[in-house]
């Protein structure tokens, strides 16, 4: 009990110190409140115009689709990442040495500080956006099933960031990785039911994207948000579909620290 209140209240601590930190650069945070319902706009003409008089397109309707693009947008606000930058620039900086002789797991650090960063995320940039697409749209952003989305929001937290931590390690192996995170954040923006549902993706692409990271860290918690879940025509209860999650997330955080101690034996090795 006393180790978990302790590590508690270091989380505490480094969520607040970056909360401030971050705070001086708020402006910068801001600007998203303006481009979230700017993409939200376009994709609301877009589908509008392709639904057209139909009342469904697989499986969703046109409301749906709506609630969809907003719920996706505001769990980007609460989920987005940035863990794989920063440890790749610790490791290329050699500043990471100091991170390996300090009395606290680098990985949970870091944890820490998006816990910060993304409170300050929710005060400049979820809550307004939120007013915006509610009052200003007269959009619905009330969770069909409040408790199962707040959880399968707080799963893809978890999984953004054990992810992108994951990525961020390659800089243990490649002496120039960023080029690897071009290519995820791309992969990861169209295969995370972020531009477009995953439904419209072919029958075969859906089945493999069961066993990927990428809807659970998007699509899943927007679809839960809708009150539905459908992939590669099979439907899911929410309470299933979320199970799925938290299993994805917990083979994703054993699968981090696999690749941590292997990176660290690898690290010191260089380092010697």
């Amino acid at each position: 009990m006393k180790y978990i209140q302790h590590q508690f209240e270091v989380m505490k601590a480094v969520a607040f110190v970056t909360y401030k930190e971050w705070s001086a650069y708020r402006t910068h945070s801001m600007v998203s409140i303006f481009v979230g319902p700017v993409y939200f706009i376009v994709q609301y003409f877009i589908w509008t115009a392709v639904y057209g008089g139909r009342t469904e397109i697989n499986g969703m309707n046109l409301s749906q689709m709506i609630a969809y693009f907003g719920a996706s947008t505001l769990i980007g606000y609460l989920t987005m990442d940035f863990a794989d930058w920063n440890l790749q620039m610790l490791i290329h900086t050699g500043k990471f040495l100091t991170f390996a002789m300090r009395p606290i797991h680098h990985r949970f650090f870091a944890f820490s500080q998006k816990v910060g960063h993304r409170f300050l995320g929710m005060v400049v940039e979820f809550i307004p956006c939120y007013i915006i697409l509610t009052f200003l749209f007269g959009v619905d952003m009330v969770p069909k099933r409040i408790g199962w989305t707040v959880l399968s929001i707080a799963l893809a937290f978890l999984m953004n960031f054990y992810v992108h931590y994951i990525l961020g390690m390659t800089a243990f192996w490649f002496v120039q990785s960023s080029g690897i995170r071009r290519v995820f954040d791309l992969l990861s923006g169209v295969f995370s039911g972020a531009f477009i549902p995953l439904v419209f993706f072919p029958l075969w692409l859906q089945k493999l994207l069961f066993f990927l990271p990428f809807p659970y860290m998007s699509y899943v918690p927007a679809m839960v948000f809708t009150g539905s879940f459908n992939l590669a025509g099979i439907s899911m209860s929410i309470p299933v579909i979320v199970g799925c999650q938290g299993i994805a997330v917990v083979c994703t955080m054993m699968l981090s620290e696999l690749i941590y101690k292997a990176s660290i034996r690898h690290f010191n090795g260089v380092g010697a």
